[in-house]
């Protein structure tokens, strides 16, 4: 599966030993060179069980937000819908496992929905945005959505999700 253009995929430089490793969750200038310059406001972070679905969310102008995401602790199936209008892959996904282990990061530009799904038996996840959240531009699209066909890697009698995400409207 191909990324989206505006999609980036990070590959951190691990560096390990002994005593167990080090590397550079985010540095301003070498994500500069692989992003562009993006001016991240805020930390989040989110424990959760595995089967849980978080998404897809995205927000609407003036508050759509930019994200840096990754897993600390477990592993996650993490995914991202081009909702970007006019674009040429308006409607795609990626979807990509992203964990403890790899260490991987994604790079979700505006104009995308996102979601991820726990693989393991808990993971912690963490993401920087680069605008506030705002309840009145919230969005959300439904997980099941037939017209995106995400391929999740567990079937929906495994999935928890909350009432909001169960309920989201179809692209």
């Amino acid at each position: 599966m191909s990324l989206i253009p505006g999609l980036v995929l990070i590959e951190p430089r691990v560096f390990t030993d002994s005593r167990g490793y080090f590397f550079e969750s985010w540095s301003k200038t070498k994500y500069d060179e692989l992003i562009g310059p993006v001016h991240f406001i805020q930390d989040n972070e989110s424990k959760s069980v595995k089967g849980t679905l978080r998404g897809l969310h995205f927000q609407n102008d003036p508050f759509a937000q930019a994200k840096l995401v990754r897993v600390i602790e477990g592993s996650v199936f993490d995914v991202a819908v081009d909702i970007r209008p006019g674009s040429d892959t308006f409607g795609q996904w990626y979807g990509v496992e992203l964990s403890a282990q790899n260490k991987l990061q994604l790079f979700v530009p505006k104009g995308f929905a996102h979601g991820f799904l726990v693989l393991s038996d808990t993971a912690i996840f963490s993401y920087k945005v680069d605008a506030v959240w705002n309840k009145e531009s919230e969005g959300a699209i439904r997980w099941d959505d037939p017209s995106i066909g995400i391929e999740w890697p567990m079937s929906a009698d495994e999935m928890i999700l909350s009432e909001k995400d169960r309920v989201a409207p179809y692209l």
